[in-house]
């Protein structure tokens, strides 16, 4: 009987061939023992091919592993959102990630950050827009705060958040008639009053009679049901703002004089136009969380300087995983997670004409932006029905000035908010000068003051040419400031329009609005203030907090992880939910979500 040849198998090394017998003691000549191995190659081997390379390797580990390649995030808006997303996601070490984060705007901030001209040319540059910090920003202070946050004592280097922003002040509210209102600061009022009695009772209103201020007490039935659960947006976000104050008996002098200037300044539209829902929510945020909730802090200088670009440079340098590392002393183990990761900006000079390939992609951008992403995409994202929901979405217009004086003026207010110089158009001005603590250094610089007047639902100013703008700027702050003004001169100014740059909260749009992980398209996510969340916070902090969500979702964390919740409502406003909830648990025979809200009673 002849004998059956033993099969032999090949092994390639090196380009040549080599016989191997799996049943004899292995030559060692018969293997390249002096070269790396590709991790497909080394799980071609043999078990005893594999065991005699890890004993007989003429280099230090030379049999390597191939690297598993990072997941790639790419974060689309570099705001509050975008830069939020990727500060969580690079000060985890859990999971390697190749982050980048690319914006459309020159610099990183979006679209308020510094870098637009002055008419003149006499100031370099300038921002749009003045940022204030209020009491309920717990994330974003502590993230200025370095509260356990980064690796350094202080995200700003040496300097301390009081560095960067304003001590508290009051604020003042004019109209064409003179001053309106005085907001004091609130944490300086005693004795410390239940939130909606001291807002009441420690605001100074000027013409506003008493009667007029308690109609807007009817309002408490509203603020008690709406506790920013879905169901409650439902109901509420269909109506208008103006419409729920007519209904409950809010006079029209309280709400042409208190509510419609909050909600033009606040929400940056008429009440007429926005959402009962989005009103209420912005409000109880913003003004009736605690007694302390509307006092606010002013950033010192322009943002991008003081905040962002700081911000985005300890995002470039972190520790980066060292994918070209020599440190092969483990042969089995892929241990490139032990650092936190660097970020890559892209902005508008190094984006356009480029293919960005990625696993993972966030949109941190507004509701205008959003929308043109889709109607672009007809595709690709216009293909889903979530997605399609988002070109409903729109923005509204601001526009956003800076003036430049010859001489120096006595403003009695820093931060300053109007009404009725233009119907259904919001405004703020600021004596950038003092917050900026720019007064000695202007002075000889032969520049007197600077003011940052801003106008909101400002689609009707942004038509006008630079020099009617500033004409109307002037004249606006003479009817304000008086004489002083009259007599000054402007030497030079920025005038930057932006249509559509905010959110747009209207009637109806809470169902257009994104969650923080896309249903459709699972490897999508959203990041900014127009994204539907719990956490109860507004504009900036809101923009925050959703980034820090959309980081815990990617990474499979819970999403409250590193978050700071508002603190609990108080006694008096969690008695008036529960009681209502437990009414409404009585009309709906056990179940509160099948009792009519205060809405359906309304209406």
């Amino acid at each position: 009987m002849k004998e059956k040849k033993k099969k032999k198998s090949v092994l390639k090394t090196g380009g040549k061939e080599d016989n191997y017998d799996p049943s004899a003691n292995y030559d060692s000549s018969k293997i390249d023992n002096n070269r790396y191995y590709t991790l497909e190659e080394w799980n071609g081997l043999k078990k005893n091919q594999r065991n005699y390379l890890r004993q007989n390797s003429r280099r230090n580990n030379s049999v390597k592993k191939k690297k598993k390649k990072n997941k790639s995030v790419l974060i689309i808006g570099a705001g509050w959102g975008g830069l939020s997303t990727a500060h969580a996601l690079s000060s985890q070490t859990d999971i390697p990630l190749d982050i980048t984060v690319i914006d459309s705007a020159t610099n990183v901030g979006g679209l308020v950050r510094d870098g637009y001209q002055t008419m003149n040319g006499i100031v370099n540059k300038a921002e749009a827009g003045q940022h204030g910090f209020w009491d309920n920003y717990s994330n974003i202070f502590s993230l200025l705060d370095n509260d356990n946050i980064l690796p350094k004592d202080n995200l700003l280097g040496d300097t301390t958040t009081d560095d960067i922003l304003t001590g508290y002040a009051e604020q003042g509210q004019y109209s064409p008639n003179g001053l309106e209102a005085i907001w004091p600061v609130y944490r300086q009022q005693s004795p410390q009053l239940p939130t909606g009695l001291a807002q009441g009772l420690y605001t100074k209103f000027q013409n506003l009679p008493l009667l007029d201020r308690i109609s807007a007490a009817s309002l408490v039935l509203a603020f008690s049901e709406f506790d920013d659960s879905p169901e409650a947006w439902k109901k509420y976000d269909n109506v208008s703002f103006q419409d729920l104050c007519i209904k409950l008996g809010v006079t029209r002098k309280c709400y042409q004089e208190a509510f419609e200037p909050m909600i033009l300044t606040g929400l940056f539209s008429p009440g007429s136009e926005c959402s009962a829902a989005a009103a209420l929510g912005m409000a109880y945020f913003f003004v009736l969380k605690s007694q302390n909730s509307f006092d606010v802090r002013w950033c010192k200088g322009n943002i991008g300087e003081k905040i962002f670009q700081p911000w985005v440079q300890h995002l470039e340098n972190n520790n980066a995983n060292n994918n070209d590392s020599n440190d092969d002393s483990n042969d089995d183990s892929n241990d490139d997670s032990n650092a936190r990761q660097s970020v890559n900006f892209m902005t508008s000079t190094r984006v356009i004409g480029i293919s960005i390939e990625s696993d993972i992609v966030v949109f941190a951008v507004g509701g205008s932006a959003l929308n043109g992403f889709v109607r672009n995409s007809p595709n690709v994202l216009a293909k889903h029905t979530e997605f399609r929901r988002f070109a409903n979405l729109r923005g509204t217009g601001v526009l956003a000035t800076r003036i430049y004086l010859d001489n120096y003026l006595d403003i009695p207010y820093s931060a300053n908010a109007c009404w009725g110089f233009d119907k259904g158009v919001g405004m703020t001005f600021f004596d950038i000068t003092t917050l900026h603590g720019l007064k000695q250094q202007k002075q000889q610089d032969g520049i007197g003051s600077i003011i940052e007047v801003d106008y909101y639902h400002a689609a009707s100013l942004l038509v006008m040419s630079d020099e009617a703008i500033v004409s109307k700027v002037k004249q606006d702050l003479n009817t304000i400031l008086g004489t002083q003004c009259i007599d000054a001169t402007i030497v030079d100014a920025a005038i930057v329009r932006l249509p559509q740059a905010v959110n747009w909260y209207s009637p109806g749009s809470y169902a257009n609005m994104p969650d923080v992980q896309s249903k459709s398209i699972p490897n999508v996510y959203f990041a900014g203030d127009l994204v539907r969340t719990r956490h109860g916070s507004w504009s900036q902090e809101k923009a925050f907090v959703s980034g820090i969500e959309a980081a815990n979702s990617i990474l499979n964390r819970s999403p409250e992880y590193g978050i700071i919740p508002l603190e609990p409502d108080e006694l008096h406003v969690s008695l008036g939910r529960s009681a209502l909830t437990s009414f409404k648990t009585i009309l709906g025979r056990g179940d509160p979500s099948k009792a009519p809200s205060l809405v359906d009673f309304l209406w």
